[in-house]
């Protein structure tokens, strides 16, 4: 198996539904075996995935990464709840013609894993949930709250605001978040487009309704499941990582230290290196 390109320049390819709903996404790796689905984060499209992780999954599986709907080159409005931009995750993955998958969802696509498993169980072999809580869980209702404070903060120093959202206020932590969005620039070409402000403010309501609606019982996640977050996640509150440990019967939980909501960015080449011993 191997990489014959780098995310960095991988095309942006399309896929439309018989519904209407057009998919832009990006793949990597030799296309055989169980394909790994990406569900990313709240205000991200394409080009937020490092490529260091993609890549360093690329080398030995089929990767797969998404703009869900009405975000980047996407078509559509974006759903402001959880359950429907489920709903399109599993209409993006059958209109691939996937019958099954592994799914790594960092934060709101942590979210969107669990409903989308909850709702086509047998559509997901392996599940690995980074940054991420429980519907009900603490402190996920206060996402807007933290999110306007570190956009605040960020343009008061001139600052990407995934600077404070992912990463700890360490030195090792300015270095990392320096590192990371370097990363996320070196794509010049054919970039995506960046998610506009309602689509942004849907995303938000639909975490806030997820954090403030009641639980419901992960024990029916029968799945080899790994959970992932760094022990100071200011975004989704670390405690929530812990607590679905252990409401997933068949999981496993690692925690970095002194990492934050973008753990899987701090430490990629750890990351990669525990997720692929993992899905094997």
């Amino acid at each position: 198996m191997g990489i014959d390109y780098s995310y960095v320049d991988a095309p942006n390819l399309f896929i439309q539904h018989r519904n209407g709903k057009r998919y832009a996404y990006r793949e990597l790796g030799e296309k055989k075996g169980i394909p790994i689905i990406f569900l990313t984060h709240l205000s991200a499209n394409l080009d937020n995935w490092d490529p260091r992780v993609i890549d360093g999954f690329a080398k030995n599986h089929w990767v797969i990464a998404f703009d869900n709907t009405g975000v980047g080159l996407s078509n559509g409005k974006v759903p402001n709840n959880i359950p429907q931009t489920a709903n399109d995750t599993i209409t993006f993955i059958k209109s691939l013609g996937l019958l099954k998958v592994d799914l790594i969802a960092l934060s709101m696509g942590g979210m969107i894993a669990q409903e989308l498993i909850l709702k086509e169980p047998s559509l997901v072999r392996r599940l690995v949930l980074v940054g991420t809580g429980p519907r009900g869980g603490k402190g996920i209702s206060n996402v807007t709250y933290i999110t306007n404070l570190d956009l605040i903060r960020a343009t008061l120093t001139f600052k990407d605001v995934k600077t404070y959202l992912f990463f700890p206020n360490t030195k090792n932590g300015k270095e990392k978040a320096k590192e990371f969005l370097n990363q996320i620039k070196r794509r010049k070409k054919h970039r995506d487009k960046s998610i506009s402000l309602r689509a942004y403010r849907n995303r938000l309501i639909a975490i806030n309704k997820w954090g403030k609606e009641k639980s419901v019982d992960l024990s029916k996640i029968i799945h080899p499941t790994l959970i992932i977050n760094g022990d100071h996640d200011r975004m989704v509150p670390t405690e929530n990582s812990y607590d679905l440990a252990n409401q997933i019967p068949d999981s496993k939980l690692k925690i970095f230290d002194y990492a934050g909501h973008g753990s899987l960015f701090q430490y990629p080449k750890e990351f990669v290196e525990i997720v692929s011993t993992f899905l094997i």
